[in-house]
């Protein structure tokens, strides 16, 4: 059974070894100033072990933005990332959020749109290049 959870405990650990097995080339990293600056997180956990991670920051007013949404390969395709996102959805709202924005690469959309966004003009600047 899995469970999900907001503002449930979380380690830098638990964090690095999801992102390991999740994302290809993932290099550990110091999850403490991330975490510290979230307006929540939504976890999923089954038997113990984290399986599901999401992170929502916001700007101090209406807005929120969705980061990090990461399901462990071993528990895809079973609906956990879009219950994830959605209690994300849930949890923003009640603590005030009135938007939640996400960014995406264009082979995620179906997953977003299942999960409630629809599409919106935005732009970017790498400002790492």
């Amino acid at each position: 059974m899995t469970t999900v959870e907001v503002d449930g405990p979380l380690t830098g650990d638990e964090l690095n070894s999801l992102f390991r097995a999740a994302w290809p080339g993932h290099q550990d990293t110091d999850f403490g100033p991330v975490l510290a600056r979230s307006l929540l997180r939504v976890t999923a956990r089954s038997a113990g072990r984290l399986v599901g991670y999401v992170n929502v920051v916001g700007d101090g007013g209406v807005h929120a933005f969705l980061l990090d949404t990461t399901v462990h390969p071993d528990a895809r395709r079973r609906g956990l990332g879009v219950t994830l996102v959605r209690t994300a959805a849930d949890a923003a709202r009640e603590r005030g959020a009135h938007w939640l924005h996400v960014d995406y690469e264009p082979h995620l959309a179906g997953f977003h749109e299942r999960c409630g966004f629809r599409p919106t003009a935005a732009g970017l600047i790498d400002l790492t290049g």
